[in-house]
């Protein structure tokens, strides 16, 4: 069985943490200084073990941000976008795009997607779990609180609601089918955008360990932060919801989403 890679990493200090430890760093260091000048007293000189974790921390704080560029603007990042402008240009794009939504939890971001006019949310339960708060940011809505109503960890979904009436909405599939190379699109908020649409094809479904439900593999452009992301076919319906990556033989890297049957069982 090949690992498979969720876009949110829990074990990892973020971009934001590492900054903040930093700054935090330098300024009780400043502050220390200052206070000992006003008392008289000549500044202490830094131990050679402190000037290497100083270096160091400036050092990893300066290839962290280079990898974080590269990543953003890499060629297969800026090609996403020039895709996601190509076909948000379509009328049915745009009204998909409204019904995505950007989860925030106060510690990472995934996506969902609204399937009723009054507020049901769908996303990954990896997206909200151990969440301080829960936040979903509609395109033209806003913010809006969000409740957890069922997490579904077996099957990595749970289920949202949000305050509101006449939302948009995406329609759920009722009898889809996964045929070999069909024509799909996914939207959602992968690294450092919102709202970006994309296209792949479908694959053949595998198993996974621990995973009673067989999954749907794509071959997409799926990034940190596309969880969460409806798959949608050319009839304007949800057939799946994005989770994961996986390589796997002999496709390479596809993206992994759940099919909407699973979903529908979890809502009766």
């Amino acid at each position: 069985m090949n690992e498979i890679h969720r876009s949110k990493t829990d074990d990892e200090l973020t971009e934001e943490e590492f900054i903040e430890l930093v700054l935090a760093e330098q300024q009780k260091a400043l502050a220390e200084e200052q206070e000992e000048r006003q008392q008289g007293k000549k500044p202490k000189k830094l131990k050679p073990i402190v000037k290497w974790i100083v270096w160091s921390m400036a050092f990893v704080l300066f290839l962290n941000t280079f990898a974080l560029i590269f990543q953003i603007y890499s060629i297969p990042a800026i090609e996403f976008l020039k895709v996601s402008a190509r076909l948000s240009a379509q009328e049915d794009i745009q009204t998909y795009k409204k019904a995505v939504v950007e989860i925030s939890t106060g510690s990472s971001k995934g996506t969902g997607f609204a399937i009723s006019p009054d507020g049901l949310i769908v996303t990954n339960a990896h997206v909200i779990e151990d969440a301080q708060k829960l936040l979903v940011i509609f395109p033209e809505e806003g913010l809006m609180e969000a409740e957890l109503l069922q997490s579904f960890p077996d099957v990595d979904l749970a289920l949202l609601q949000v305050s509101g009436d006449e939302l948009p909405s995406l329609p759920l599939a009722e009898d889809p089918n996964y045929g070999n190379n069909e024509h799909v699109y996914f939207i959602g908020n992968p690294l450092a955008f919102t709202g970006i649409a994309n296209e792949g094809t479908l694959l053949e479904s595998t198993d996974l360990k621990d995973w009673q439900e067989p999954v749907m593999m794509m071959e997409a452009p799926v990034y940190r932060g596309n969880s969460g992301s409806p798959v949608i076919n050319a009839d304007g319906e949800v057939i799946g919801i994005v989770f994961a990556t996986i390589e796997k033989d002999p496709y390479g890297r596809v993206g992994l989403f759940v099919p909407v049957e699973v979903l529908q069982r979890k809502l009766k």
